[in-house]
């Protein structure tokens, strides 16, 4: 599996030109399920996103987690984040998970986020056309990939 999160002020998703899901000061992470990822990805994702220090202390320092500043999550899911571009110019999606297997480890993930956090994570729709809006805090934008964990 692969995150992208990006430190916000705040973050919406709209489907359709309607508010879906919101979130203040927090984090939005992209979510990208690969064929092959197992539910040990998205566990070890989920406490990893939670424990991140991103977040300044008092100092300015990025020294504090979500679970510190009692933040906010919003997941979306992002089949693109798997794109082969090694060959020509259009990406190649063969490594992005089906339905059968990226729904429930999506889900997963959002789950095992919302216990860490003692909060529930807010969601976009897998698979819908949604418009995602964002304030990028910092920028911070971290790149995570269960596969290089070890």
């Amino acid at each position: 599996m692969r995150l992208v999160i990006q430190r916000v002020s705040r973050a919406s998703v709209e489907i359709g030109g309607e508010l879906h899901s919101a979130i203040g000061r927090g984090l939005l992470v992209l979510v990208g399920v690969a064929v092959g990822d197992t539910e040990a990805d998205a566990d070890w994702l989920a406490a990893k996103t939670a424990a991140m220090r991103i977040f300044p202390d008092g100092d300015g320092v990025m020294n504090r987690s979500l679970v510190d500043i009692s933040g906010e999550a919003l997941a979306v899911s992002q089949f693109t984040l798997n794109a082969s571009t090694r060959k020509g110019n259009r990406p190649s999606y063969i490594h992005a998970a089906g339905h059968d297997l990226a729904i429930p480890l999506y889900d997963r993930y959002c789950c095992k986020l919302s216990e860490a956090l003692g909060r529930e994570v807010r969601r976009g729709v897998f698979g819908a056309d949604m418009q995602v809006s964002l304030v990028n805090d910092g920028p911070v934008t971290i790149v995570i990939d269960s596969r290089l964990r070890e």
